[in-house]
């Protein structure tokens, strides 16, 4: 996903789980081998190794994987990284109540802040039944306010 900082395009580099949790974000002026490498390692270092990644045709992921030994768990395809790109959906409205952003870093701050909080409040609302959904959402504020109690 690419993002505007003062009119220079930005790329921000999301790693998401298979229920479309984003776990981590990261941001670079480039979309090349060392980006790739750069954010593939700090994600798995605090994630550990995956069974299975899935990315887009870029090839800066299929050289950052050769050098990190990951190539055989990359899958590749059509609508397999769908999970990935509708994760930004959320950031990007938030992006446009903000009115874009300034600077990197206040970029980067704010991703790696707003995904773990998006991540925590949404329960599918479509998949789960009214009362359970309502159940999650009175249940998660209690838990959200011990987190920044401690």
């Amino acid at each position: 996903m690419f993002v505007k900082i003062n009119g220079v395009q930005h790329y921000l580099w999301r790693a998401v789980d298979h229920e479309g949790d984003v776990l981590e974000s990261y941001v670079t002026k480039t979309r090349d081998k060392q980006a790739a490498l750069t954010f593939l390692k700090k994600a798995m270092k605090r994630y550990g190794a995956p069974k299975v990644i899935v990315t887009d045709r870029l090839r800066s992921y299929g050289a950052a994987m050769k050098e990190i030994g990951n190539v055989d768990r990359r899958e590749v395809g059509r609508h397999l990284n769908n999970r990935a790109d509708n994760s930004h959906l959320p950031l990007r409205r938030r992006e446009r109540a903000m009115l874009r952003f300034r600077q990197m870093r206040s970029l980067q701050r704010f991703a790696s802040v707003h995904s773990p909080v998006h991540n925590h409040f949404n329960h599918q609302g479509n998949i789960e039944r009214r009362n359970r959904f309502k159940d999650l959402r009175s249940a998660a504020l209690p838990q959200w306010r011990e987190l920044l109690a401690a």
